[in-house]
């Protein structure tokens, strides 16, 4: 913390032979090693601190200019230490900014009486008519913000939430815009009632208004060229590039908007990439992404997730040829909760070949195939349970987690075989069970909500869906026995909270906690969502018991039925690993590619 003394008589006058004016020259007080050597054509307004200028400043790869103020405006401004800051072309008023920082060719940078910094903000996701059901925050996650969004209709838990949030905000502000150590800030028209973390950079950016760029102290935000950003707050890692346009929006952890990409309030957190395209109240959480010119992601939550160009999605056709970023995980949702023409429709991880028609409820047959065959949907179900590309995707997307690990806010479960996709395969299982109990073993056709079925993709799509649960069941009992202790959550629904899985009930708990006023402080709101996902081996647990007593039609389990399971699960591995073999040569043989891309896929399955 610098301390300040007034200026002396000699100083005052080398200012003014360097060019340099005050309305009152009183009112600059400098640090008390303070030379005014390196201040040219500076004009002084109002309050003005000034720390030393003792050192270069790095502009760019080799090439330093020695610290100082030129050509610049200053009103009620503290300098840092060792800034270089030149050719304001209009004036920087209200603002603390830090040390060592470069702020060069800029129009304007001032904060208002009225300034929010784009925090508190409320916007309405999944609803763009909304009355707003998110509020925007420097600490704001996709866990909590999904919390928000689902409980949103509950007057007193929003009223809570709201309170925590504005709590901790209001402990934070200031009224003078603040500026961190080691900012860049160039050739950049407008900063307006904004907020910048230590060593964030702007460079060439149109207008940033009313937001908050927050970053932890290596994992910086950076803003390039031709950006606007308007109540918005931008954190952890991510860079906003390439004139996108970001109104009303949340966006955290090694995110990237770019290409000219518009977003109007909107959250995107943790890996999301969106280029080119438009998105309006949508939730797009961890490792959502869209490239195309013509995806509009409108009133729809997103995670684990690639949008293609209009209804195209991606899929997993490609299987062993080049990676593509993203695909479905857990699902999109409308505003209105109701699942849309989306491949998540038909369950984790699953492919839409073809055009669907007529659209039918296809949630309770998970990672399946949905064809349009003339004028007949049919359904292969269960197929992409041993699929090459869902192999893969259950590998890459930790290794894609480009967060630091300082910085990872959002709470991730990275589990495909899970309580919430492990509930869908259960109802799927039991729905080709009725079919077959109803239209006979030996049908060559069943018909489901306006589909079709053929006798053999039933019947295998029964053997997938086993395999599936034996695996859940066997990986589990890796770890567990009966002797080990279990919660008495984890049975029946589970939730998924934009990436923290946990039962429906514990949710229910929390929204009550806070709507009480148990958790009254974001600190522990915070640390209470992470209690969840430290506790989820204990209720995955509990919810592996209830499964094994439902899938082996028990009311009470042996020391010899876990054994047995066990056992079962590991067979079930192989299968399906096997399965995935021979799906791999199936591509090889139709000349997809290469024996040497064939052999390399084939060894990751040892």
């Amino acid at each position: 913390m610098n301390e300040y003394r007034p200026l002396t008589d000699d100083e005052i006058i080398t200012l003014e032979d360097n060019g340099c004016t005050a309305e009152d020259w009183t009112g600059i007080s400098v640090d008390e090693d303070f030379r005014p050597a390196h201040i040219h054509n500076v004009r002084f307004f109002g309050a003005v601190n000034l720390g030393v200028f003792e050192k270069s400043v790095e502009v760019t790869n080799g090439f330093t200019i020695h610290s100082g103020l030129r050509n610049a405006t200053l009103r009620n401004v503290t300098v840092g230490d060792n800034c270089l800051i030149e050719n304001i072309g209009n004036y920087i008023n209200n603002y603390n900014i830090g040390e060592d920082c470069y702020i060069c060719n800029v129009s304007t940078m001032e904060t208002t009486a009225e300034a929010t910094f784009g925090e508190g903000n409320m916007i309405s996701v999944l609803n763009e008519a909304g009355s707003g059901n998110v509020m925007l925050f420097r600490g704001l996650n996709s866990n909590l913000a999904a919390l928000m969004v689902e409980h949103s209709s509950d007057k007193n838990f929003a009223d809570a939430v709201r309170t925590v949030i504005k709590d901790d905000i209001s402990r934070r502000h200031i009224y003078t815009g603040t500026i961190g150590n080691g900012v860049r800030i160039v050739n950049t028209t407008e900063i307006t009632n904004t907020n910048i973390g230590d060593n964030c950079e702007v460079n060439g950016a149109c207008r940033l208004s009313e937001c908050t760029l927050a970053a932890e102290p290596d994992d910086s935000v950076y803003i390039g060229s031709g950006v606007i950003c308007e109540n918005s707050v931008i954190t952890d890692g991510s860079s906003i590039l390439n004139s996108a346009k970001l109104f009303n929006c949340h966006v955290g952890e090694a995110c990237q908007i770019t290409n000219g990409f518009t977003a109007e309030s909107c959250l995107f957190f943790a890996n999301t990439y969106m280029a080119n395209g438009e998105a309006c109240a949508a939730f797009c959480g961890p490792f959502s992404a869209s490239h195309h010119k013509s995806t509009l992601l409108i009133g729809c939550m997103t995670s684990f997730y690639n949008a293609g160009s209009a209804t195209n999605f991606s899929n997993h056709a490609y299987k062993m040829g080049p990676i593509h970023y993203g695909t479905l995980e857990r699902g999109s949702k409308t505003a209105s909760g109701s699942h849309t023409l989306l491949p998540a429709d038909i369950g984790t991880f699953s492919v839409c070949l073809g055009k669907i028609a007529n659209h039918p409820d296809t949630r309770r047959l998970p990672f399946s195939y949905i064809i349009g065959d003339g004028r007949d949907t049919v359904i292969v179900p269960g197929r992409n349970i041993t699929t090459v590309g869902l192999f893969r995707d259950i590998d890459k997307w930790q290794r894609r987690d480009l967060r630091m690990s300082g910085s990872k806010k959002s709470i991730i479960n990275f589990d495909w075989l899970n309580p919430l996709t492990v509930n869908e395969i259960m109802k799927g299982l039991d729905t080709l069970l009725t079919l077959q109990n109803c239209g006979g073993q030996d049908a060559d056709c069943y018909e489901y909500e306006g589909c079709k079925i053929s006798g053999k993709s039933l019947k295998r799509g029964i053997q997938l869906y086993n395999i599936a649960v034996k695996m859940f069941l066997g990986k589990v009992l890796e770890k567990h026995t009966l002797n080990t202790p279990a919660p008495a959550y984890g049975t029946g629904e589970w939730s998924d909270l934009s990436g923290l899985l946990l039962p429906v009930t514990e949710e229910t708990r929390l929204a009550d906690k806070l709507k009480y006023g148990m958790i009254n402080d974001l600190g522990t709101l915070i640390e209470t969502l992470n209690t969840y996902n430290d506790l989820y081996d204990n209720y995955l647990w509990t919810f592996a018991q209830d499964v094994m007593k439902r899938y082996l039609g028990t009311d009470s389990l042996t020391d010899d039925d876990c054994a047995k399971m066990r056992e079962e699960g590991i067979k079930a591995h192989g299968e399906w690993i096997e399965e995935i073999r021979k799906d791999a040569e199936r591509e090889y043989n139709m000349g997809d590619v290469t024996r040497d891309t064939l052999d390399k896929f084939l060894a990751q399955l040892q």
